[in-house]
């Protein structure tokens, strides 16, 4: 072994996106200057957490963080996969935030993924389960990837700042993604939605149902919002209460928006002990649905939140061309379009669309295919 070539990268934003990147074109990364700064400098427990989490999926992978957290260096192995994994996310970050990466990652492994995720299911911050399981998982089958074996289990449900939510993920292995021409977003057809309550009175969630569809039975009479009330073990450790909302339309995007109510962590400002005022349901779903029409109303093929991701799967797609249509383009979008020119060598030409107001991109992939999968 010669000697490994790290790719030198600075500061904390978009880890998730560089240690993605970086496993799926194998680039070994060195990350300086981790919050250097800052009054608690270095990696927060998430970004260990995902680190470990990539350390247990993949063979031969390395990790060396220094000692205050503030550099570390990572060399990706092979994506293993495998089945009965768990892993504990912590109570840092919801388990959305690693939902994605994994889901990407688990497509180019060598067995089929399957992983048990612990930690908070619901939080204002990541997107939540039932979001993931409603927009995102169908928006790989956009690509080619196979409807079986691609789940998400919600077996419990975890509010913050205690968590105790479980999930479990099965994501089978492709050979490679197909290209995509996707621009019409089509008219909205229906919404569908879940709304959840964990250690509070299910009395919640009928009240933001009901101030939810308010705002929608102006629009489109097709609205089914159904109820996830929990108890007991299933129920997590901390009281909350939250709504996922998903619009599919006539060409089969899903445009999404969902929020959760709880206690804040210790770390997010509030004080230990302290009750603060939480937002009152019916305030939730008025905000959710407006949030929900402000996403369908700036076009796109997916919404916000996704847009990163469908970035990433049009840059891994076969060297063919791929056409797609968003929205506004967020910040995060943009960050994401950098790190795959940077790390994928793909760049995407970007022209806006004044009739509509929005963008569409074009790009060739890099043609990834999943090389240590067994070709039958």
């Amino acid at each position: 072994m010669g000697k490994v070539s790290y790719k030198k990268l600075r500061g904390s934003q978009n880890l998730r996106q560089r240690l993605l990147l970086a496993t799926l074109s194998a680039t070994p990364v060195q990350v300086e200057d981790i919050r250097a700064n800052d009054m608690m400098p270095g990696l927060r427990p998430h970004e260990v957490s995902l680190l470990r989490l990539l350390e247990k999926i993949s063979d031969d992978c390395v990790v060396k963080i220094n000692e205050t957290g503030t550099k570390f260096q990572y060399k990706p192995g092979i994506v293993m996969g495998g089945r009965h994994l768990v892993h504990d996310c912590g109570v840092s970050r919801a388990i959305g935030y690693f939902l994605e990466p994994l889901v990407v990652l688990g497509l180019f492994s060598k067995k089929p993924l399957s992983i048990r995720l612990k930690g908070i299911t619901n939080d204002s911050k990541d997107p939540c389960v039932d979001t993931f399981r409603s927009a995102t998982l169908p928006l790989l089958k956009q690509f080619g990837v196979p409807s079986e074996g691609l789940e998400l289990k919600i077996e419990s449900r975890g509010a913050p700042p205690h968590g105790g939510g479980e999930v479990l993920l099965s994501v089978p292995v492709i050979q490679s993604l197909t290209a995509v021409t996707w621009i019409d977003e089509g008219m909205v057809k229906r919404i569908r939605g879940v709304t959840f309550s964990t250690r509070v009175s299910s009395q919640f969630e009928n009240t933001m149902i009901h101030a939810a569809r308010g705002i929608f039975n102006h629009l489109l009479p097709d609205v089914h919002i159904f109820t996830d009330h929990k108890a007991g073990q299933q129920a997590g450790n901390s009281p909350g209460y939250g709504i996922s909302l998903v619009a599919e339309t006539t060409s089969g995007c899903f445009i999404t928006a969902d929020t959760a109510v709880s206690y804040a962590r210790a770390d997010d400002g509030g004080m230990e002990g302290e009750k603060q005022e939480l937002v009152p349901a019916e305030d939730v779903g008025e905000q959710i649905a407006s949030v929900l029409l402000n996403e369908i109303e700036q076009g796109g093929v997916v919404d916000t939140t996704h847009q990163a991701l469908l970035f990433l799967l049009c840059a891994l797609c076969p060297q063919d061309v791929s056409k797609i249509r968003v929205g506004k383009l967020v910040t995060h979008g943009i960050e994401t379009l950098r790190l795959i020119r940077d790390f994928l060598g793909v760049k995407f030409v970007i022209k806006p669309d004044p009739s509509t107001g929005t963008v569409i991109l074009k790009c060739v992939g890099s043609g990834l295919k999943n090389l240590s999968r067994k070709s039958s």
